[in-house]
């Protein structure tokens, strides 16, 4: 069995897993943030389902990267799975890759291929707004100056970024809380160009077909 081989089995296998450990992560990083009130314990135990939930996806990296065969060239070929396991922001994103699994095993997928990046990208989006909502929330609660008062207004900072509307009403003092602001921006920008650039071609090729449709209706003529 050749590596490739190996390596898609493997990642048919964990998929699943990875998805769970994605849902698990945010609900541990959420409740961490904003049950401020959380027992010790409880606490200790959010952050013992994050810090499993990452050993999860450096492990699987790790033993793709085994199974490739390739080396420093996996790294640069994947380099997307390896910001994902330095970055815990981006671990919920995840998720969203657990369509194309379930598709693989049924054959062909439902959607078209624009119903699908569309669809992507909504899903990324909701939950790097959420995600993001929680980093920059931790980092910004309690610090001098700061306009994010409540997880609403986090949340409410998330859409204006996302969105790259921007109105300046609510914007983060911290180091920290600025630099997830940039990395928010770049992804906001990348997943409305992404939607965009998809419906986009999607009216274009709806348009086509109804032309073609209409000249093939139309009487040649003499």
């Amino acid at each position: 069995m050749d590596a490739d081989s190996r390596q898609a089995r493997w990642e048919e296998r964990v998929e699943g897993p990875l998805a769970v450990a994605s849902l698990a992560f945010l609900a541990g990083y959420a409740v961490h943030v904003l049950a401020q009130g959380l027992a010790g314990g409880w606490r200790d135990f959010c952050l013992l389902v994050m810090l499993a939930a990452w050993v999860l996806f450096a492990a699987d990296y790790a033993v793709r990267w085994r199974l490739s065969g390739q080396r420093l060239r996996f790294v640069r070929s994947h380099w997307l799975d390896g910001v994902v396991v330095l970055l815990p922001l981006l671990r919920p994103l995840r998720i969203v890759k657990l369509y194309e699994t379930v598709q693989r095993r049924h054959g062909r997928p439902r959607l078209s291929l624009h119903a699908r990046v569309i669809t992507y990208a909504g899903v990324s989006t909701g939950l790097l707004g959420f995600a993001g909502a929680l980093a920059v929330y931790q980092q910004e609660r309690g610090a001098p100056g700061a306009s994010m008062k409540t997880f609403g207004d986090a949340l409410w900072w998330t859409c204006e970024t996302l969105t790259t509307v921007g109105y300046g009403d609510v914007t983060p003092v911290t180091r920290g809380g600025r630099l997830i602001a940039v990395g928010m921006m770049a992804c906001g920008m990348a997943l409305l160009g992404a939607v965009t650039g998809s419906f986009s071609s999607w009216l274009i090729q709806v348009f086509s077909q109804e032309g073609d449709a209409q000249d093939g209706e139309r009487p040649s003529g003499r």
